[in-house]
Parts: C-alpha cells; structure tokens; sequence
C-alpha cells in the first residue's frame, strides 16, 4: 500500500475520485450535472491543488482504493480559529471492497498531518451515519454553537 499527496498528474484521477463519491452519496448525476461539475472540477484543481487544497489517495498496485480532500479556508482570526486558517475534509471515500481495512483512517490522518504543517486551526466535516463513528474514534466532535448554520443558495 502506498499513501500519497495528489499533485497536478493526478487531475484526471481526482475528477473521477469526486464524481464516484457524489454517485455513491446522492445515488446518481443529470448529465448536464455530471458535465458542469467535471468541467468545475478540472479549473477547481489545477488552481488549488497544494496550495488551499490537499488530497490524499491510498493506493495499492497503482489502483486508488480510498481518498479524502481537504480544502482550506482563510478568512479573519478569531479565538476559535486563531491562525485564520480552517479546513473541511470531504470527498472521504474508499471503494467497498476495500472497506474495513483501515484506509479512510490512514488517508484522514495524513490530511490531518498536512493540515497541521499547514497552519489549519481546526478541520470541520459533515459525516454521514456510516462515517460517524471513525470520525470520534479520530478525535472529531459534535460541533456545538450558539449560532445557527444558515445557508443562501445561489445558483
């Protein structure tokens, strides 16, 4: 097995590393969708990666089995966030054959590692039911807030 940050090379990989889980997650793409967001994706890399943007794939025999992204946030200091920089993990996926195995463990914690040279003060995540439980056995906890999370959708 073979743990590994993305470069550029890998934008062809990431691309369908991103489609696969949005299938997997939301069970299936319009083709207009699957178009916009490839095309999305393709601009998105090659502008962040290895600067607000880490990925890491699991590899076994030059085979991607698992990954997780990390995209980071800099924004205005506060005593929550005091570097300024915050990151999100997502697109945490591991192909089913592969699963129970360890892989999203390891590539979680090497974005974690990445995250801390980074300067990133803390790492948020939506977890689904499945992801859960590895999540707090990582260290990840509820977030609790006195503000509400609102969202203003745009397009």
């Amino acid at each position: 097995m073979n743990i590994r940050k993305a470069t550029v090379d890998d934008i062809d990989i990431l691309i369908k590393l991103r489609i696969d889980y949005l299938l997997a997650d939301r069970g299936n793409l319009t083709e207009d969708e699957e178009s916009a967001i490839r095309s999305q994706l393709t601009t998105y890399y090659v502008k962040h990666i290895n600067h607000d943007f880490v990925a890491i794939l699991a590899e076994i025999e030059n085979k991607v089995v698992s990954t997780a992204f990390l995209a980071i946030s800099e924004k205005p200091a506060n005593p929550t966030f005091i570097t300024g920089k915050t990151g999100t993990l997502l697109n945490v996926l591991t192909y089913p054959e592969y699963r129970r195995m360890g892989f999203a463990r390891k590539v979680i914690y090497q974005i974690i590692d990445e995250a801390k040279q980074l300067g990133v003060s803390s790492i948020d995540l939506s977890a689904t039911q499945d992801g859960k439980a590895l999540y707090e056995k990582i260290g990840f906890t509820e977030a609790k807030s006195k503000y509400t999370s609102m969202k203003l959708q745009l397009v």
